[in-house]
């Protein structure tokens, strides 16, 4: 039931931005209604026939989502297409169909009403997941959900391919499969209830520049058809009715923002050189090769963090070493001659394999994951590290090993890694015998003991998220204690400075691939302490490039030497945003709080 608001007032509504970018429009509410089945009792005779009907749901909801997995493809790249993948994972999920099997014949209820039951039991049980990752994959099975009921109820779809005017579109969520149906000329922008910032629907949004705000939790309360918006993908504000004082500021925002993309854009091709002529690398992350068109589009130098877990997840067995070198290599041969840094495994923590039969951990972030998974399981490490020194051989190819906690770890790695290359060159299969071994800094005590690591690894990277975690003693996933969570906070700058000095003095150079290195307001401290390389998502390395480019090195290195004299996270922030409306004000206005 609506809220009985005065819909002519102005309000503002504050949400996780998902997709950059300003929209200034009219509503048009999607409703994607609830399909909520009556119960019926059902004869032992009527049995066998409601199997076959739900068997023949499952066939023609395959059908729909093999033509839109092909058809994102084609207009989006395989990348997006994948992401329906998970989406026939679903239904070829045996146990999900045996448990509506098993329970119709003890029910005897209609199958329609059953499947509801057993998928409302899947999500609830992802929704109480403290992973942000995992219950954002609650709309990929609502998603599917609703596409077997429809099939099962004979029920029409709303599409919002078929909208006929330009609009911001509102709605409690929308799924992967209505965002990649958008019409990117008639949808300006959209907003929903729920959702967060890995969600499929958001990161669909990022890939077709269409403005996005999720997680409003009550938009669909206060706006109607019709009504006008104000859309700040950036920020994560949306402005109902505004006021003319507001939409003439934020036309202007819109047009300042318009002509910025442009300038970036015009940055790809050019050096991330500071203007003494210190010479940068800003890499792009990536989790699948398909990714990589990403980071050439956005002007990457390069790959500083391939997570090859994700090559693991959303299947059902284990890659094979053929399967792992293939995917490698594409990469390599796509961005050579710049560099490729394969991070071996980081399974654990949030990323379970089913397959694998992992206990669970009442810890599992300090738990059984990344090297120690590794270390452990040494017939999935080979195979991993085989097909990455095959992949070696094509191109410039470094790899790094996650959550080393020190020397000892490293060093069991650095054998099992001799023992593959014995096996190798036995087999005389060619790879590249001089492949820089680097160590992931994201445990405090390597960070601490980093100049022991550093007279044995051949350069370093930052993994930031973890560092500050551990350091700081935030569950990153804990909501209750986000505040906590302070990658400016000055313990962790000093760690940072303390890895980036015992690099350089034993001659390694030191890469920085957390969620830290894409935050502009923080790139000249970063720059300042010495960081050689960011290494961040593709589409924050224009931005990242634009600072880089703005500011002499020994300026920044003032800058960083005096935010060390801070005594908590928030007067660091404060200060590094003050440098940054003074030094590179475009980008200042633009993209920070």
């Amino acid at each position: 039931m609506k809220k009985s608001l005065n819909l002519r007032k102005q309000i503002q509504l504050k949400g996780i931005p998902a997709a950059p970018g300003i929209a200034i429009g009219k509503v048009h509410i999607f409703g994607t209604e609830e399909i909520k089945p009556v119960e019926r009792n059902i004869s032992e005779k009527e049995v066998s026939s409601e199997i076959e009907r739900f068997r023949e749901a499952l066939k023609r909801t395959r059908k729909e989502i093999l033509a839109i997995e092909k058809k994102i493809s084609v207009e989006m790249g395989i990348e997006h297409g994948r992401i329906f993948s998970a989406h026939l994972l679903v239904l070829e999920d045996s146990v999900l169909v045996q448990e509506v099997v098993s329970r119709l014949k003890k029910k005897k209820k209609n199958v329609e009403f059953i499947f509801a039951q057993v998928i409302d039991r899947y999500m609830s049980v992802l929704s109480e997941a403290k992973d942000e990752y995992l219950r954002d994959r609650i709309s990929d099975i609502t998603d599917v959900g609703k596409r077997i009921l429809r099939n099962l109820t004979g029920r029409e779809e709303k599409k919002l391919e078929d909208l006929d005017e330009k609009s911001i579109v509102i709605a409690y969520d929308l799924s992967p499969s209505d965002t990649a149906m958008m019409h990117k000329g008639r949808v300006l922008g959209f907003a929903t209830d729920i959702g967060g910032r890995t969600s499929h629907t958001a990161i669909m949004a990022k890939s077709l520049e269409i403005p996005a705000v999720v997680g409003l939790e009550s938009i669909t309360d206060v706006v109607r058809n019709g009504d006008e918006i104000i859309l700040d993908g950036i920020h994560g504000v949306v402005i109902i009715n505004p006021n003319k004082r507001f939409l003439e500021q934020y036309q202007k925002e819109r047009k300042r923002y318009e002509h910025l993309e442009h300038e970036l854009v015009e940055l790809k091709l050019l050096p991330s050189d500071t203007l003494d002529g210190k010479k940068i690398i800003v890499a792009g992350n990536i989790e699948l090769p398909e990714d990589v068109a990403s980071v050439i589009s956005h002007g990457a130098e390069g790959i500083g963090l391939y997570r090859t877990e994700y090559f693991y997840m959303n299947r059902r067995d284990l890659p094979s070493e053929e399967e792992q070198f293939n995917a490698y290599k594409s990469v390599v041969m796509r961005i050579k001659p710049n560099c490729v840094i394969v991070r071996t495994l980081d399974l654990g923590g949030d990323k379970f394999l089913s397959q694998l039969d992992v206990p669970k951990e009442m810890n599992p972030f300090l738990g059984w994951r990344a090297i120690r998974f590794c270390l452990a399981r040494p017939d999935i490490f080979k195979s991993h590290l085989r097909a990455i020194l095959r992949a070696s051989a094509f191109g410039n190819l470094k790899l790094m090993y996650p959550m080393i906690s020190g020397i000892t770890e490293f060093r069991q790695a650095n054998e099992v890694l001799e023992q593959v290359k014995k096996e190798l060159r036995k087999e005389k299969i060619p790879f590249n015998e001089e492949i820089p071994v680097g160590a992931m800094i994201e445990v405090p005590s390597a960070a601490i003991t980093s100049d022991t690591l550093a007279k044995e690894a051949d350069f370093f990277s930052i993994g930031t998220n973890d560092l500050i975690q551990y350091s700081l003693a935030v569950d990153r996933v804990n909501e209750k204690i986000a505040y906590l969570y302070e990658p400016a906070h000055p313990a962790v700058l000093n760690l940072i400075k303390m890895v980036i000095d015992n690099g350089h003095k034993n001659n390694i150079p030191v890469g920085l691939c957390g969620e830290m290195a894409g935050d502009v307001s923080l790139t000249m401290i970063l720059l300042g302490l010495g960081l050689d390389e960011f290494s961040t998502s593709p589409i924050a390395v224009p931005e990242i490039k634009k600072v880089i480019r703005s500011v002499n090195y020994s300026v920044a290195k003032r800058i960083a030497k005096e935010a060390l004299t801070f005594i908590s996270g928030k007067e660091v922030q404060e200060f590094a945003k003050e440098k940054l409306r003074e030094l590179v004000p475009d980008i200042a206005g633009e993209l920070i709080d």
